[in-house]
């Protein structure tokens, strides 16, 4: 068993341990020579029989018995009565290597293939598996079994459920027994025509696993029954669009110089590139089947069939929760383009899909403006000699956010799109989960009741709408992750993750609370009036982990330093960001900068005073969603002169990240990383730089 310590061995236990294995190589011997030459005689199949006896894991001799069965089952023709004798045969074998151990990989799939070939009786099935439950009621080969045994015999879901309560009121400790209800129920729901009412199994079923969350809390094992009646209880089947960029009813400005602006204020002081103006669609849950046939959009600029949506996915998978398109401006005159309007057409024809196959089925229209202006924007002296700088001295908070500003009229489109995100019978039951575990941390000190209470009220927040909650619970919520971090230190770091995610949709989950964090960056001047450039300043807030990037589509300057980051994803959907400070965090390696590669708006970067380099070999690469060795769109030419003393193979993962960036300006001092290898090293894939820690590149 695990943790148990290894004893020495006796010497009579030494004995026996050389003759068992003396047996084991002289049968494995005369096994591999039947096999080598095909023999499937009496002889030959008693040897394999004696060698799964003694070691059921034996996988070849397995295949080979199958070669024998069908060999021998050739030999008798049609007569049924030895067919029947062959394969009774193979389920003795493999009772026999079960006893031996009953966890066998290799023993269950044979029996299940006997099973299958449809010339067995299950009569014995159902009382072989009660034997080996008796023995391991948790077992989860048995119950695998079980329920292939159950499919064939078209035995009735009701009597299955019906024994999986009875085992779990035998244990409420069986993990198994849980998770063999779960699939049993997860089949029974899909049953439409048997009229069950989705509520009332829900109802029963809470009630069940409530009686024995409430008799031992510490028991994992209901808990996580739980947790997936919760998820049943809040998901939502249909895929819903979340937000867009541009929003339903921006107007927008581009100049000349290919700034885009409101049509009341800045919207960004730094250039975009006209060939890849973008669309973004952000949905609640991945899906795909987005293209020029599923999404149209109607312009007079620039033609439907000329976009290519693309899924801003970690995975490099057809599925996503955004989505971008980019349309080509750049071949028309903006100093005097007449506004133009833009109509962007979804849900209005099937294809449009989730991971669990559901249609977007409600169609959504997003209609705004873009049109071109011609607005001078002079440097100012300080521009032109200074980089760009993120102290407080360049930026000012007005207290105030006009109603017809971009990021009010963003924020008002996104919460205007959504109504209540599910039916009064949903709330209604998490409301009473919620009750019940409040009184459940009244009389006992749980940590997985803290966390589940959490969820709870989190998913609650999100039933009531997925964008316009105020987070009535954040309070409660962040108090009790910061006891679970106190209390529970081995899994401090997920509390603090989970912890961050809420703080930070509290922080954004108004336009009133956003102002707080919306600064006004000095580092421009027009001779017409517009505003200053937006930038979101959410530093030292003692963040692990940022999220809600649904709301945060308009962002082109974001400051996120002095925080506990350690990894960024999600970022790749702010496709406008120009501007990024993740200056004094904890990232430790180039993997965890990955969402960088699809922000190709991005100008400037601050990563100083991380932990990149920490490690000789970064092997939290692989805590990722996908590695980006994984990465195979960027080589490198051979033929390419590197620095005198500086390798690829020590910097890969850098260049995949940072290579196709246009970088102006970059910070990396105080990682281990940084010394003037590296630096050399940034200067050769980055032809743009002109700024590197402070200091003027020539």
């Amino acid at each position: 068993m695990h943790g148990r310590p290894r004893k020495a061995p006796k010497p009579e236990d030494s004995a026996a341990l050389a003759a068992k294995s003396q047996k084991l190589r002289s049968l494995q011997s005369q096994f591999l020579s039947f096999h080598h030459g095909c023999t499937y005689s009496k002889e030959a199949l008693e040897t394999s029989a004696k060698l799964l006896e003694i070691n059921p894991e034996n996988y070849t001799a397995w295949n080979y018995r199958k070669l024998a069965v069908e060999h021998n089952v050739n030999e008798c023709g049609t007569d049924p009565d030895s067919i029947k004798s062959i394969f009774d045969e193979e389920l003795r074998v493999v009772e026999n290597a079960l006893r031996q151990n009953f966890k066998s990989y290799g023993a269950w799939h044979h029996r299940k293939w006997v099973l299958s070939k449809g010339h067995s009786s299950m009569n014995r099935e159902l009382m072989l598996l009660d034997v080996f439950q008796k023995l391991d009621s948790r077992n989860f080969h048995a119950w695998n079994y079980r329920r292939f045994v159950t499919t064939l015999m078209n035995r009735s879901l009701e009597d299955e459920l019906k024994y999986t309560e009875n085992m779990i009121e035998i244990n409420f400790s069986n993990y198994s027994a849980w998770h063999n209800r779960s699939i049993l129920l997860s089949k029974q729901l899909k049953e439409k025509d048997k009229g069950l009412s989705f509520q009332d199994v829900l109802s029963k079923e809470y009630n069940f696993v409530r009686d024995a969350l409430f008799t031992d809390p510490d028991d994992q094992s209901g808990w996580f029954y739980h947790l997936w009646l919760l998820e049943q209880t809040i998901q939502c089947e249909a895929p819903l669009l979340l937000s867009s960029w541009p929003a339903n009813g921006a107007d927008l400005i581009i100049s000349g110089n290919g700034c885009i602006h409101a049509a009341t204020g800045l919207l960004s002081g730094l250039p975009i590139d006209l060939k890849r103006f973008p669309m973004i669609l952000y949905f609640n849950q991945s899906v795909e089947g987005i293209d020029s046939s599923t999404v149209n959009v109607e312009a007079e600029i620039y033609s439907n069939k000329d976009l290519t949506w693309k899924p801003l996915s970690p995975r490099n998978s057809c599925t996503s929760r955004v989505w971008v398109a980019y349309a080509d401006l750049s071949g028309i005159d903006l100093s005097s383009l007449s506004p133009q309007r833009i109509r962007v057409r979804l849900g209005h024809c099937a294809g449009i899909m989730s991971s669990n196959g559901f249609h977007l089925n409600k169609p959504v229209n997003i209609e705004y403006s873009i049109a071109g202006k011609y607005i001078e924007i002079e440097p100012t002296e300080r521009q032109e000699n200074e980089i760009f700088s993120w102290t407080d001295d360049d930026s000012y908070n007005s207290g105030e956010l006009d109603e017809s500003s971009p990021i009010a009229l963003y924020m008002q489109a996104v919460e205007d799109n959504h109504e209540a995100a599910a039916s009064g019978w949903h709330i209604d039951i998490v409301t009473e989960e919620i009750n019940h575990f409040r009184d459940l941390l009244t009389i006992a000190d749980c940590k997985i009741g803290k966390l589940t209470l959490a969820r709870l009220l989190i998913a609650r927040d999100g039933m009531i709408s997925p964008l316009r909650n105020k987070m009535a619970h954040s309070e409660e919520v962040l108090d009790l992750y910061r006891d679970l971090i106190k209390s529970d230190p081995p899994h401090s770091k997920f509390y603090k993750d989970q912890s961050s995610l809420v703080l930070l949709q509290q922080l954004i989950s108004s336009r009133e609370a956003l102002l707080k964090y919306c600064f006004s960056y000095k580092g421009f001047k027009s001779s017409q009036s517009v505003d200053s450039q937006v930038c979101l300043r959410l530093n030292n807030l003692l963040l692990s982990r940022v999220g809600s990037f649904e709301k945060l589509l308009w962002v082109q300057f974001l400051d996120l330093s002095d925080n506990e980051l350690h990894s960024i994803e999600g970022l790749e959907a702010l496709q406008l960001l120009s501007c990024l400070n993740l200056r004094n965090n904890k990232i430790a390696s180039f993997s965890a900068l990955e969402p960088l590669r699809s922000l190709k708006s991005l100008r400037v970067l601050n990563i100083s005073y991380n932990e990149i380099g920490s490690h000789p070999v970064d092997t939290r690469r692989y805590l990722f969603t996908s590695p980006i060795s994984h990465s195979g769109d960027i080589s490198w030419k051979r033929d390419e002169d590197l620095p005198d003393g500086v390798s690829m193979e020590n910097y890969w993962e850098a260049f995949i990240v940072f290579k196709n960036l246009d970088l102006v300006q970059m910070d990396i001092a105080g990682n281990p990383v940084a010394d003037e290898k590296f630096q050399s090293f940034l200067v050769k894939i980055s032809p743009a730089l002109k700024w590197l820690d402070g200091q003027t590149l020539h």
